[in-house]
């Protein structure tokens, strides 16, 4: 079965490029970039061979026809498994709100798959809406009125916005915001579907879900 990943890389920030074009061969829309810092300490960074420099954050959806080929060319093109060069990994995704959204995240990658489909039984999913900046406010109460708790706001750069505009059929803007919620696997189509019918157009918002396999701190939540 063709399946459907995030694809997250952290790599240098002076390498951002050279990740992007190689993606771009392989049909990739890089959706998503933010910068961020390592967290390791000095002996951990020296034992790696790493510095302590900017992170580059990139976010891309990718079939599981499209991951080895490129798995096999971050190994050759990029040296990625030389200490120092970045690391990039795939999450299973559960589901995407709205066709035109898939259609963009996997435009020049094979995949046909319905939309707010099940891809994993899991008992909390950890819903993803990439919109543009200062729409958080509509969002969270199109989420909470559909029965979602809090959500986590991460500020980042979109990236490929002609793109995005031709299949969500809004302007979109660079600057983007990120909201994080997780949710009950019950009620997760019903928030997406209130996101995406209360963002509003001008928000610009794409929804989509991934299985979360444990949790902690959520103990109040188990208990209703």
């Amino acid at each position: 079965m063709n399946t459907l990943y995030w694809l997250i890389t952290i790599t240098d920030r002076h390498s951002t490029d050279a990740f992007l074009a190689l993606y771009e061969e392989h049909g990739i829309t890089v959706s998503l970039r933010t910068v961020g810092a390592g967290t390791a300490v000095r002996e951990t960074l020296s034992t790696l061979g790493l510095e302590q420099t900017e992170k580059a954050v990139l976010f891309a959806m990718i079939t599981t026809e499209t991951w080895p080929g490129l798995q096999k060319d971050l190994r050759r093109k990029m040296r990625i498994d030389v200490p120092g060069t970045g690391i990039a990994f795939i999450i299973p995704v559960s589901s995407i709100g709205g066709k035109r959204a898939l259609q963009f995240l996997t435009e020049h990658q094979t995949f046909a798959l319905k939309e707010e489909s099940t891809l994993k039984d899991t008992r909390y999913e950890l819903l993803l809406v990439i919109a543009n900046q200062g729409h958080t406010g509509s969002i969270m109460d199109a989420a909470r009125a559909a029965g979602a708790g809090g959500g986590t706001v991460i500020h980042a750069k979109g990236t490929g916005m002609e793109g995005a505009a031709h299949f969500m059929g809004v302007d979109l803007v660079n600057e983007k915001e990120l909201v994080l919620i997780v949710s009950r696997t019950t009620l997760k189509n019903q928030i997406m579907q209130a996101i995406m019918q209360g963002a509003g157009p001008k928000a610009g918002a794409i929804v989509f879900s991934l299985p979360v396999t444990d949790t902690a701190g959520l103990r109040l939540l188990d208990e209703e």
